[in-house]
């Protein structure tokens, strides 16, 4: 893999760059100081990767995400010193169109302080395999059944989004009035790590309590919810959300597919599909499956920060909205106002 370091201190440059190329089939192609320069140097020699920094000077890897996925997109891991200090940061470059975050290694004082950066790079790997059309596969749920039954929650809004997620997400749900009868749960791609200080940052933006999901619970009650495991999330068809690791081998974790289709599948009442900005194609059979089921599908138009899930659904007439993003928080609305 062809990858780029953009980071303006020489020691966490050279972290990385020892990092990367302990493994053969890696190599640096260049190294930014700042954030002007990997503009630049992204729209003369885009990188399959480039890992960026939060800080730097001249131009900040936010604005940096930014400038590069409008004018050389690529894909864009944020290293940094301290991504649980700075999780404000990390959701707005994610929302301009960072893939994943992971702390900056040392050069000195850890047995192996590249582990979890190359596992990182390993998963970016796959998800880019996963966007060539040979490597596209629907993902198969494992739906574990349960004998408990509730219906208090007769409208279910599935939201899956990837890429630029974070900010789609509360764009869409700032001011959104859920009715005792409606539930919302978010599976975006982000490491479980992150997933508490995500939930705590979409609340703030959209001034609203988000909750993330603990495995086995019924959904009974009103309220925003987000996937929290890198496992997938399951849905039974007595409204029981679980995570399973299968498929293993599939690259988009938590899978949106997975999930959709469980809707498709088991959920009985009303629900509406809604996939949004991501590199790749997940979420778009499921969107299909759902809309095969009856439910209502839409999905992000073509000014989503990377639209790659997006045209996916588009693509296989999956989705029977396609709106920008100011859009589709109001069409919700109206679906939930017109009651159970």
């Amino acid at each position: 893999m062809k990858i780029a370091i953009a980071n303006d201190s020489d020691m966490a440059a050279e972290a990385l760059r020892r990092a990367v190329t302990s493994v053969d089939e890696h190599q640096v192609i260049w190294i930014a100081r700042d954030g002007v320069e990997a503009v630049r140097m992204c729209a003369q020699r885009r990188p399959d990767l480039l890992l960026l920094d939060l800080s730097m000077p001249v131009l900040d890897g936010i604005e940096a995400t930014r400038q590069i996925m409008q004018a050389s997109p690529c894909a864009i891991l944020i290293v940094t010193a301290s991504p649980d200090e700075n999780s404000n940061l990390v959701f707005r470059a994610m929302g301009a169109g960072a893939l994943d975050v992971t702390a900056t290694p040392a050069l000195r004082g850890q047995a192996d302080p590249g582990a979890a950066l190359l596992a990182k790079i390993r998963t970016i790997g796959k998800l880019i395999q996963a966007d060539a059309p040979a490597a596209r596969r629907p993902a198969r749920a494992a739906i574990t059944p349960d004998m408990l039954e509730s219906q208090k929650i007769t409208t279910l809004v599935a939201i899956g989004a990837s890429t630029g997620g974070p900010t789609a997400l509360a764009r869409i749900l700032t001011g959104i009035r859920l009715p005792a009868h409606a539930a919302v749960v978010i599976v975006q791609h982000i490491d479980e790590r992150f997933t508490d200080s995500f939930a705590s940052w979409l609340a703030g933006q959209i001034g609203a309590e988000v909750r993330t999901l603990d495995s086995g619970l019924q959904l009974r009650t009103s309220g925003i919810f987000i996937a929290k495991s890198n496992d997938h999330l399951t849905l039974d068809r007595h409204q029981h959300l679980r995570y399973s690791a299968e498929p293993i081998d599939y690259p988009y974790r938590p899978s949106v597919n997975v999930f959709f289709q469980c809707v498709a599948r088991n959920w009985q009442h009303r629900a509406i599909g809604i996939l949004l900005t991501g590199m790749g194609r997940d979420g778009a059979e499921g969107l299909l499956a759902m809309r095969n089921a009856g439910h209502q599908t839409i999905a992000q138009d073509s000014d989503s920060a990377v639209y790659g899930m997006p045209r996916a659904a588009a693509e296989l007439d999956a989705a029977a909205l396609i709106l920008p993003v100011e859009k589709i928080g109001e069409t919700v609305q109206g679906v939930l106002d017109r009651g159970t």
